[in-house]
């Protein structure tokens, strides 16, 4: 049934005075809503009441299974929580696989020991984190990320990126905006284009709109990028030496979006690029929870989804899991 089908029936249901709504959520609901800043007309209060209740129901047992031992993660009651798993992709989900992803350069593999731990964030190559709100421009977030690590890296500033310019200015490279995108493209842009703008002189806006980058406000260039084979101990490699790594995810919306907590391992997520990725986000680090014999290890990475999302904004999904989720399979960096 459609939305709109549902809709109708819910509207018919309150004119009967029979919404069906559990009242046993009610101080809940209100207190959602105002924590989120929503507000809806009547006939939308049906609808996002009852699809709010069905996630709450699916978040609550989920975690009343994590604490059986069942699952591996928590789940909380998110911005996203009066959206279906359709909607939502709709809204948040947009990145394209490259039909040519073959980088300017070579990897080539480090000799020495890689540490058990890594987190950028506390050597100071990570912005903070940012929302991209109703535009699917996720696939621009990591590039402007893993160009400031490299960025920093090179110069010691840690200066945000127009994440702007990516949506209004790579179109020539394949890229539509606050449509779909892919992280590949991206580069292509910034290589090819000479520069990127600071976050400063084009802030994002949450929408398209015609490019206006400036190349006096330039704050950023890069000299290629690297595309990583499909491995998980080449990504483990690169963010151990390199820095901030660009990469594609697949997305269980079901899932995914209500993370709160823990090593996400969601077992209906697929581990092959061509079919699955559908989001791009940023590896920052890797690490495990408990003994390392535990099966617990993860791949830190930062989302473009707000502070309010998962751990502040971030998120340990399983690593050395087969390829989980086909976190290695659209890895990129640059160079600069």
């Amino acid at each position: 049934m459609t939305p709109a089908a549902f809709l109708v029936i819910l509207c018919l249901g309150v004119v009967s005075g029979a919404s069906g709504f559990d009242l046993s959520l009610d101080i809940e609901w209100e207190e959602w809503k105002i924590k989120y800043e929503k507000s809806y007309t009547l006939e939308e209060e049906v609808l996002r009441r009852t699809v709010w209740e069905e996630n709450v129901k699916r978040i609550k047992l989920h975690n009343m299974e994590n604490s059986l031992g069942k699952n591996t993660y928590t789940m909380e009651i998110n911005d996203f929580a009066d959206m279906t798993d359709e909607e939502f992709n709709d809204m948040i989900i947009g990145i394209t696989v490259p039909v040519n992803n073959t980088g300017k350069s070579l990897w080539k593999r480090a000799l020495d020991a890689l540490p058990k731990f890594v987190d950028w964030r506390n050597e100071g190559y990570v912005t903070p984190v940012r929302k991209q709100g109703k535009c699917s421009s996720c696939w621009a977030f990591p590039v402007t990320g893993a160009i400031e690590g490299q960025m920093f890296k090179k110069t010691g500033k840690l200066i945000p990126l127009s994440v702007q310019n990516l949506v209004d200015c790579s179109r020539p490279q394949g890229n539509r905006g606050c449509r779909w995108g892919n992280t590949y493209n991206a580069f292509q842009y910034v290589l090819h284009n000479g520069g990127l703008e600071a976050e400063a002189t084009y802030p994002y806006e949450r929408k398209e709109g015609l490019c206006r980058y400036n190349p006096k406000n330039s704050s950023a260039k890069i000299t290629g990028f690297v595309v990583l084979p499909e491995s998980e101990d080449v990504l483990m490699d690169a963010v151990a030496t390199k820095g901030p790594i660009a990469t594609g995810v697949h997305v269980v919306s079901s899932s995914f979006r209500f993370y709160q907590g823990g090593v996400y391992h969601e077992p209906n997520c697929i581990s092959s690029v061509t079919s699955s990725v559908n989001h791009a986000v940023l590896v920052v680090g890797y690490g495990f929870e408990g003994n390392e014999t535990d099966g617990n290890s993860y791949w830190l990475i930062k989302n473009s989804w707000g502070k309010r999302w998962g751990l502040g904004g971030y998120m340990k999904i399983a690593k050395d899991r087969n390829n989980h989720c086909a976190i290695a399979s659209l890895a990129q960096y640059p160079t600069v």
